[in-house]
């Protein structure tokens, strides 16, 4: 028998536990810094398909430096064990930082935009629920508008949950970005 983890091989718990793998049953956000080069995002999204994993939401960005991106990227935890790789992104020769940033530590955000039915009667209940969410109208039309809402997740997939009784028309969700709290840098 081969390593644990090898390809086409199933393991049990105890099994996982035994190798080390960390697996903490918790969705995981990863902050990477990387070099603003040509390639990177793919050699970082491979890793994790020859991994096994599925990328939940995955945004990169600009930081304060020209040079470097920012990829915030989500995944679960309950089904991989992350730690092996972590281990292998810090092999990536443009990856320069990684952090797995805790949730109790950390502030995350979701944009989304929704065209949402709304003729008549109906668009005075959606625009009171667009208030309750603190979302924000950013396009009418005779019968459909389009609410911007940002916050957590959470939020974002409540605000779907209460216009989709009226008619969603279209969505669009940016996936997740996140920080740290306090003066950690990442």
């Amino acid at each position: 028998m081969g390593e644990p983890g090898t390809k086409d091989q199933l393991l049990s718990l105890e099994e996982l536990e035994a190798s080390g793998g960390l697996m903490t049953g918790r969705k995981h956000v990863l902050s990477i810094l990387v070099e603003n080069k040509p390639g990177v995002l793919t050699r970082i999204a491979g890793l994790f398909a020859r991994r096994g994993f599925n990328i939940d939401t995955l945004t990169v960005g600009p930081t304060d430096d020209d040079q470097i991106s920012r990829v915030t990227l989500t995944v679960d935890g309950a089904l991989h064990p992350i730690d092996q790789v972590t281990k292998q992104l810090h092999k990536l020769i443009n990856v320069l930082k990684i952090r797995d940033l805790e949730p109790a530590d950390t502030v995350a955000r979701e944009l989304a935009l929704f065209k949402v039915a709304a003729d008549g009667t109906a668009r005075a209940e959606v625009l009171q629920i667009c208030e309750i969410f603190r979302g924000k109208v950013v396009d009418v039309g005779k019968r459909s508008i389009i609410i911007e809402i940002t916050g957590t997740t959470d939020k974002v997939a409540a605000f779907e949950r209460m216009v989709r009784p009226f008619g969603l028309i279209e969505m669009m969700r940016t996936g997740e970005i996140a920080i740290a709290r306090g003066r950690q840098e990442t």
